[in-house]
């Protein structure tokens, strides 16, 4: 390969098979974030207020925070995946709009290294929570703007996701791997996609991938 190849992976209903985030207030925040979520749903708040805001309705011991993620399914091809990535020298990043208390928890339990590019979950006194936004951007409504993520890197990258936070990824990534929301998205937006059915799918793609790729636009 001739160009730096960039992976940027989703992880909630990505890597996850569902969203960690809601599976995490549904279990432990005051049910008054179903309104919140309504709000952002709508666009009335962008996802960086709604988080904050829902995250502050938790409380849970760490320890039960840390049983319900180990309960998490996850697509069992990521080993695969990184595995490729790293037999062809290809910079996989996670890059998410969740917590990473969460993505740092499911890579632990394969015995993973990956570097993660996520919301910062923090823990405060009697089992209270806070959210802090390391990789946000003032022109951004997201926790995790992922084009800044893109940005800063050289070279072809490539999407891997699912849904609304990778959008804005979507518009210029040279190829695109989609599902669900974010594969509605690019059909709507004639973005040109492969379908995402696992990981290994990108996996499997990747061992075959020559550069350079052509570009769908500039990040």
């Amino acid at each position: 390969m001739t160009d730096r190849l960039n992976i940027l992976l989703d992880f909630d209903g990505t890597i996850s098979r569902h969203d960690t985030t809601d599976l995490i207030l549904s279990a432990f925040a005051d049910p008054q974030w179903h309104d919140i979520e309504r709000e952002w749903v709508t666009g009335r708040i962008g996802s960086r207020a709604c988080m904050s805001q829902q995250v502050a309705l938790m409380q849970a011991s760490p320890a039960a925070l840390d049983r319900l993620v180990d309960g998490i399914e996850v697509d069992a091809h990521l080993p695969q995946l990184v595995d490729v990535c790293r037999d062809k020298g290809v910079a996989l990043t996670i890059v998410s709009d969740g917590f990473d208390r969460v993505i740092a928890r499911v890579l632990d339990r394969f015995g993973l290294r990956v570097r993660v590019v996520a919301n910062r979950l923090v823990g405060l006194p009697q089992g209270r929570w806070g959210l802090e936004f390391p990789h946000a951007a003032p022109y951004c409504e997201a926790g995790t703007c992922k084009c800044l993520s893109a940005s800063a890197r050289s070279g072809s990258t490539i999407l891997v996701g699912d849904g609304r936070s990778d959008f804005c990824v979507a518009e210029a990534a040279s190829v695109v791997f989609a599902k669900a929301k974010l594969a509605e998205h690019c059909r709507l937006n004639g973005i040109p996609f492969l379908p995402l059915p696992h990981l290994g799918a990108v996996a499997h793609w990747l061992a075959d991938a020559t550069l350079p790729l052509t570009t769908q636009g500039t990040l």
